[in-house]
């Protein structure tokens, strides 16, 4: 059986950049408390630094099996108007998610810069049961459209380029 993922490129890492800038929701996938899976639209942007960033509240059954267990999945990029679903371009990423409170002197900085992508969190990004999540991305898996898939690194995503 022939391999389907191909070697990395330039071209890749730009498509997946690329879906990750023009970003503003996400799927979150998480593990539950009865380790089952669960997933949520998040809205997404990305932090000063590059990396995923979502703003949810303690509420929610996510933020509740993302205290429990940091590790979580992102799915990035929409079908567009028209043609099959699966030829439009998407990333998933896997990572763990570490939370930034209200009470933090990041938070500050961190909602200046989200809420330039997302400026109807202003309503909410200051109540107390609303936080950031920051995600620290250990693997990338693109699919470009039919036959263009590619496993991407850190590096690959997140470096200048």
């Amino acid at each position: 059986m022939t391999n389907p993922i191909r070697p990395t490129d330039d071209e890749a890492r730009q498509l997946a950049r690329t879906l990750l800038a023009g970003a503003r929701f996400a799927a979150l996938g998480v593990v539950d408390q009865d380790a089952c899976p669960l997933v949520t639209r998040v809205a997404f942007g990305l932090c000063p630094d590059g990396q995923p960033i979502s703003l949810i509240s303690s509420l929610s059954a996510h933020t509740q099996a993302l205290q429990e267990n940091p590790a979580c999945s992102l799915l990035v990029g929409e079908p567009g108007d028209r043609g099959d679903p699966l030829t439009h371009p998407r990333i998933s990423l896997q990572g763990r998610a570490h939370f930034i409170s209200n009470s933090d002197k990041e938070h500050r900085r961190l909602a200046d810069h989200y809420l330039r992508v997302q400026p109807k969190a202003k309503l909410y990004v200051g109540f107390a049961d609303f936080c950031f999540v920051c995600f620290a991305v250990k693997a990338g898996y693109l699919n470009g459209g039919f036959g263009k898939a590619f496993h991407l690194s850190p590096e690959d995503l997140f470096a200048p380029g």
